[in-house]
């Protein structure tokens, strides 16, 4: 189904995932991102495009349609990543998405690159959803979902970064995807 390289940036919740993968795909034009769809309601401040904004009839219809690579349900909405539309003139797929997701599409895609990211610390996880405006429940729910994921998420991962220094997180993953594609042009 896709035939590019598949990058899967994965991790709990609040680690900083969408921000790296924009600038990556910035910053990088043989990369395209597979923008996620959701139920759940646009966070204040929160760019319109940072999701597919659905309701839960539209993403019901898209899952009926074999439309998404992946879904899952998480604290009452929808999550899911669609099925690329059309060509995407050679460039590499990146996905942006939580650990369910991460292990539907290692089972699709097993070749998919899953780089998994990780807070400096629970207090700093605590602390970066805090500042997203994430409700005081919804917190500690992700927290607590974070604690699970974590071990799994170690076992898919091909690569582990800590996001401690965007700057640096952001040219480590870099790196990552450089080696990965000279792997791939060059299998021994």
């Amino acid at each position: 189904m896709i035939s590019s390289l598949v990058f899967v940036v994965s991790g709990p919740g609040g680690v900083g995932k969408g921000t790296i993968v924009d600038a990556l795909v910035e910053r990088d034009p043989d990369l395209w991102l597979s923008r996620s769809w959701t139920t759940r309601q646009r966070r204040d401040g929160e760019r319109p495009d940072a999701y597919v904004f659905a309701t839960a009839t539209e993403f019901e219809e898209r899952i009926e349609a074999d439309g998404f690579l992946e879904w899952t349900e998480f604290l009452g909405n929808y999550y899911g990543t669609p099925v690329p539309d059309g060509d995407l003139g050679g460039r590499d797929v990146v996905l942006e998405i939580e650990v369910d997701g991460a292990q539907q599409i290692k089972q699709l895609y097993p070749e998919a690159i899953l780089i998994f990211v990780l807070p400096p610390s629970r207090e700093e996880q605590r602390r970066r959803l805090r500042g997203r405006g994430d409700p005081g429940d919804r917190v500690l729910a992700r927290l607590r979902k974070a604690e699970i994921e974590e071990p799994i998420g170690r076992a898919l991962a091909d690569h582990i970064v800590v996001n401690d220094d965007l700057e640096q997180t952001i040219g480590e993953m870099q790196r990552i995807i450089t080696i990965e594609r000279q792997g791939r042009a060059d299998p021994r």
